[in-house]
Parts: C-alpha cells; structure tokens; sequence
C-alpha cells in the first residue's frame, strides 16, 4: 500500500523529523480505535463468500461454539461456527477434512486477529456442485431469465395457494401452523412432489405445469426444509429452474434455510428464506388487514354507540317536548302559572298592607308631633322654665338667700352708700317683713 492509501485510511505520519506533530497527537486512535476501524473496513471490503481449505485445530467448546483454523499450502485463517448454526450442519467436522464454508469476515477485537464466522460447511466433494451451480447460474442470468423486468408482482391476499412440496415433509406442517396460527382464510392445496433425489425436479415441473393449467390458484409456492447442497440441488436443476420462470401464476419459492439460495430462488417472482418466512409473507397483509377491520369496528362500534346515544339523548329531549305541549302539560302549567301568580297577589298585598301601616304610623307620629296638645305641653315647660327662672332672679328669692333690700320713703331702693344721707329715714325689707329705720353718719373707709 502506498503512502498516500495509507493516509487515507488511518492519517498521515508526523513532520520530517518522523515526530507527530500536536494536532496529531490529539488525532491518534486507541488500540480499541483502531482495531474497530479495521474490523469494519473488512467487513465492508469482503462481502460473504465461499472459502476452501482443510480443517486444523478443531475444537468444540461445551457452549456449542466450534473453532477451528482453515489453512491450505500458502496461509491460514482463524474460524468460528456458533452454536445455532453449528446445530444445522449435516458434516461431521474433524481435523484433516476438506471443506467448503460459506462466511464473513470479522475481527476479534480482544485479540486483534480477523477470523471467519462460518454460516455453512460442505466437504470439497460438494465442490463440483457448487461450481455447476455457479456455471448455471452466470447462463440463466445471461438469457435474462432472473431479471426483475420478467417477474410477477405477487398478489397481497391471495384466496387460493398451491404448495408444490413434499406432503410428508415437516416444511408443509410449519407452513401450515403459521398460517392457522396468524387466523389465515383461504384455500390451501398441498401439490405433492418429490423435493429430493433422481427425478424430483422433473415431477416438481410438472406439478407447477399442472397447477397452471388448473388456472384456479392465485399464488404457487414451491420449496422444502432445509438440508446439504446434494438434499437442495433439485432446485438448482435446468428443467425446474426454467419450469419456475415460465409460470404465468406467481411463484414464492421457499427452500431450505435462511443461508441456503437455489437458482429457483432467482428465478422465483420472490423468496422467502423459509417455508415458515413464505407463510408469515402471505399472510402478512391479511393479518394487516384482519387489524384493521378489527380497529375499524371498534371505531364504527363505537361511532355507533355515540351517534345511539345522541339519538337517545335527542328522543329524550323530544318527549320531554311533546310533554309540555300535550294538554295535560298546558293544564298543569296553568296550575302552576295560577299558583304562582296566587302567591305573587298575596306577596303584593302583604307588601301593600306593610307599606300602608308604615305611611299610616309615619302620619300618627307627624300628627302627634303637630297637635295642640303637644305643643301647649312644650309650652307648659317653657313657662315652667322661664317661671323658675325668673323665681331665681326675683327680689324675693334674694331676701330669701338672707340678704336685706334697702328703700328710701319713697320705697326706691338704695343701691350705693352715697344714696343715704346722716339722719336719713329708710326702710330695710328682710324676707319676713320690713323695719324702719334712721341713719347715722357713715363710716368712711369702708
């Protein structure tokens, strides 16, 4: 590899001195990195592929899984066969045996070593069928006779299957429980045929020719379980093969496992991997639709319940309406329009007679406040008040307080000394009569 490829694929190296620079140094992988990126560029670059070699270093753990390495004259390379696919094998594997296997690339990121995982093991005898197969294969493709432009869309709901198989076979059975299983309605016609061995091509083609002719089938499906490439080569036969791409009626061709393919799976309008995965495809859209009939009469059940409920609730409301305009319901509505208007008069006249007495007591207390009674009353008590004060204020009630009113002759009375001359005649009134008197000198200074 180049430099540049190498660049290109995990970066550049440092500058002239061969030292990374910084920024490359915040670039580089980690072990874990690299190994990931290796493991996916393999896998990318080499699809799934067939490799011959010898089996060396067998080893079958007690997990199931079998390792061993594939080696020829010039290189090795490391293999694992899990358990799944270690079960479906049909070659006894041991040290020394030449195999052809079919499988992919991969990387044990642990120990960074690349490796096979085998999906399929043949022994090399098989090598000259495999090479048949190819051969046929590159021919048919070249007349055109697996192109997609020639193929039969296959119908969603077919009504009547044709299964040209073995009717003793355990694919039919499986094919038939997934059908039950997944509530399948139709019709289901079991073609019996030879799936294996001299003879059983040419009888599978002419099942198909006949099922043709019949012209009562929607959908052919044409396959067995799975088995070694000797068990499946009848499928790879010139006669069925062509006898598959003639067929004006759809065909599913349904042979082996989900590794195994047969030139009747590119002839076939589709392959299913399985008899069982041709099953679930046919019914996939009944099953769909089954669903959505389902959801749909729920949805219309339940439309139906509300549109019946709202007719419920709309006849309720019509009857209550028919009530009120029936005559009985106009009678008692004038019983009630007469009740209430009885009970309306009296709150009037209760009202009424109320306000009437508050008038006539607001006209007693106007008229008790305006009568000559009232006010002679007042009156009486003014003059009461004004008597007593003027009692309080009189000549008497002073001489009553012990004090003496003095008088000339002439009965004015004396209010200042200088008013009363020596030897003057006066008269002193006391509160219980008067006395006379005369005069002296007065005093000065007091």
């Amino acid at each position: 590899m180049s430099d540049e490829g190498a660049g290109g694929l995990f970066g550049r190296r440092g500058g002239e001195d061969g030292n990374p620079s910084a920024d490359e140094t915040q670039r580089a992988f980690s072990v874990t990195e690299f190994t990931r990126r290796v493991k996916d560029t393999l896998a990318q670059s080499i699809r799934p592929c067939w490799v011959r070699g010898e089996i060396s270093n067998l080893r079958a753990q007690a997990s199931g899984h079998v390792y061993f390495v594939l080696k020829d004259a010039g290189a090795q390379v490391a293999a694992v066969l899990f358990r799944g696919d270690a079960a479906r094998q049909s070659v006894a594997l041991r040290d020394g045996l030449q195999v052809l296997v079919f499988g992919q690339v991969s990387v044990y990121e642990a120990r960074g070593q690349y490796q096979i995982i085998v999906r399929a093991v043949v022994e090399d005898g098989v090598g000259r069928l495999q090479r048949e197969f190819e051969a046929l294969k590159r021919r048919l493709a070249d007349e055109g006779l697996f192109d997609n432009a020639r193929k039969t869309a296959i119908p969603p709901m077919p009504a009547t299957i044709g299964f040209v198989t073995s009717p003793t076979g355990a694919a039919v059975q499986d094919f038939i429980r997934i059908l039950k299983r997944r509530g399948w309605r139709g019709w289901l016609v079991v073609l019996p045929a030879k799936v294996q061995g001299e003879g059983a091509a040419e009888e599978m083609a002419a099942m198909l020719r006949a099922a043709e002719s019949l012209g009562i089938f929607d959908l052919l499906v044409i396959g067995r379980g799975g088995g070694s490439l000797e068990d499946l080569w009848a499928f790879n036969e010139e006669a069925l093969v062509r006898a598959v791409a003639a067929c004006r009626v759809p065909v599913i061709s349904a042979v082996g496992h989900e590794i195994d393919f047969t030139l009747c799976d590119f002839a076939a309008d589709l392959r299913a991997e399985t008899p069982s995965g041709a099953a679930e495809l046919i019914s996939s859209q009944f099953v769909h639709c089954v669903e959505r009939m389902t959801r749909a009469g729920e949805t219309l059940g339940k439309l139906l319940g509300e549109r019946i409920e709202r007719a419920r609730d709309q006849l309720d409301s019509l009857r209550a309406h028919l009530r009120l305009l029936s005559p009985s319901a106009r009678i008692e509505q004038g019983h009630l329009r007469l009740d209430d208007m009885a009970g309306r008069l009296a709150s009037a006249f209760q009202h009424a007679t109320l306000l009437k007495r508050q008038q006539l007591t607001a006209a007693r207390s106007t008229f008790a406040a305006r009568s000559p009674e009232t006010r002679v009353q007042m009156a009486s008590q003014q003059l009461l008040g004004l008597w007593k004060r003027l009692q309080a204020a009189s000549p008497r009630s002073v001489l009553n307080r012990g004090f003496v009113i003095m008088r000339d002759e002439a009965g004015r009375p004396l209010a200042r000394r200088a008013e009363v001359n020596a030897g003057q005649p006066v008269v002193a009134e006391f509160a219980d009569g008067k006395v006379r008197m005369s005069a002296t000198e007065p005093e000065l200074g007091l």
